[in-house]
């Protein structure tokens, strides 16, 4: 007669194991990170005034405060999120502040502030929403929110013109650019309404004589809401957001239906209105024409273009060191406009080299690859979208900017996210990892129970 095994009671804290031991790696990887940031700053200091910080103490400890905030907020609000995605951006962002403290010490403290409302919008976001599937239900508000925010710059006595883009409100003291919220609006938008039309997108039902094709009245309304963010952004004259946007819509839609029709109707609208914006915006075709010949216009229109080659060239394969680079200091002109925003990326590649900046995209390539790892963990259809599409956000807006200053397309001019300055950009991003966070958290907690079974199931046998 068989006799049966003896079952163990499961722990109480088994279910808590893996999820205690993520946020144990995750607070490693942060103090890691802040290390490696500190001994950055240390160096850049002495390279720009051969002297050690003397405020070095409180920098550490703000670091390790805003690190330890974040961490825990995670500890008790998302304990099974993925343990890699914010000691990334953290890293990322403490070294986006060195280098610009290295070059404008006022820009920096205006970062140190912005970095603390992000980490606070951060927070904010894991408090209040605590269900990803929240947002599916408020995707006609984010609709309008984004077409507020968007259309917040063209209101006259709010928006203000910069270097040829109406994108910046100015509210007294305080100043941002909206579209890097309304970004993230639009994208839980489009996860809802392409979740819920999956079927009518993806499987043939119109007929058309004897053939079954596509019917692209489903299409309509989506359609809609991005041409017309389309023409708010050609008013505001934003050559990287409209083409981030699109590129969001396109992917998202594939992604959605898996049909490649939707890739080659994209690509062949992309030439369309690549085309006519050359014709009609002269900043289109100025960057167009920068890019394709830049060492023509190197005194004019390319002038950032070829000075930003020059450094990272200069900078060689390990970089000229932190500090060490012809930057904007102590009242001397820059090598290139803009090197802690626009240009920060040319910055570490003149100080740090080839071998720094591919740490930087390394950096970037396992924050996408986090985030696609998140969607495809993700609890619900809706979860999965809205994660993709996030991490679309991520990678796209890096790798366009970082693609602009290597010369491998036309330069955009939106930010280096969590490196480049700028307060608006800092917070999104914040609140945008928030979110893959809480997704992560949903689509974690069937995997601990499933494992914390297995143990018990073997340690029975």
């Amino acid at each position: 007669m068989p006799t049966l095994a003896r079952v163990r009671p499961l722990p109480k804290d088994a279910a808590a194991h893996v999820p205690h031991a993520r946020r144990r790696t995750e607070l490693g990887l942060l103090v890691l990170g802040t290390l490696i940031v500190v001994c950055c700053y240390v160096l850049a200091s002495v390279g720009t005034t051969s002297k050690i910080p003397p405020n070095l103490g409180w920098f550490l400890a703000i670091l390790l405060g805003l690190s330890v905030v974040a961490h825990m907020a995670n500890r008790l609000y998302a304990p099974d999120a993925n343990p890699v995605l914010l000691p990334i951006a953290t890293l990322l962002n403490g070294m986006g502040y060195v280098m610009i403290a290295r070059i404008d010490q006022h820009l920096a403290r205006l970062q140190a502030a912005w970095t603390a409302v992000g980490v606070a919008a951060y927070l904010l976001t894991l408090m209040f929403i605590r269900r990803s599937r929240d947002l599916d239900r408020y995707r006609y508000l984010l609709l309008l929110a984004a077409v507020a925010l968007m259309l917040a710059p063209l209101v006259p006595h709010l928006g203000r013109t910069i270097n040829g883009a109406r994108l910046w409100i100015y509210i007294g003291p305080v100043n941002g650019q909206p579209v890097e919220l309304a970004k993230l609006a639009l994208c839980i938008f489009f996860a809802s309404y392409f979740t819920e039309r999956r079927e009518l997108l993806s499987v043939p039902t119109y007929r058309i004589g004897d053939r079954l094709v596509l019917d692209p009245r489903p299409l309509g309304p989506i359609l809609v809401a991005w041409g017309f963010a389309m023409l708010v952004l050609a008013a505001e004259r934003d050559i990287g957001f409209a083409l981030l946007i699109f590129v969001l819509f396109i992917a998202m839609l594939w992604l959605a239906t898996g049909r490649a029709l939707w890739l080659v109707a994209g690509l062949a609208l992309f030439a369309l209105g690549a085309f006519i914006s050359s014709r009609l915006f002269w900043q289109v075709h100025q960057r167009v024409t920068a890019w394709l010949d830049p060492w023509q216009h190197a005194s004019g229109s390319a002038y950032q273009l070829v000075q930003g080659l020059y450094g990272m060239g200069l900078g060689g394969l390990i970089g000229t060191g932190l500090g060490y680079g012809y930057l904007q200091s102590n009242g001397t002109l820059p090598t290139f406009p803009f090197p802690y925003s626009d240009y920060i990326f040319a910055s570490f590649g003149e100080e740090m080299g080839l071998l720094g900046t591919s740490l930087i995209v390394f950096a970037f390539v396992l924050m996408v690859g986090a985030g696609l790892r998140i969607a495809q963990q993700a609890r619900s259809e809706f979860s999965k979208l809205a994660a993709a599409g996030l991490t679309l956000i991520l990678g796209m807006q890096a790798f366009f900017i970082m693609a602009g200053i290597v010369r491998l397309l036309p330069l955009t001019g939106i930010t280096l996210p969590f490196m480049a300055y700028g307060g608006s950009s800092l917070v999104a991003n914040y609140i945008l990892i928030a979110l893959l966070m809480r997704i992560s958290d949903e689509g974690g907690r069937p995997a601990v129970a499933s494992q914390a079974t297995a143990r018990t199931v073997q340690a029975a046998a």
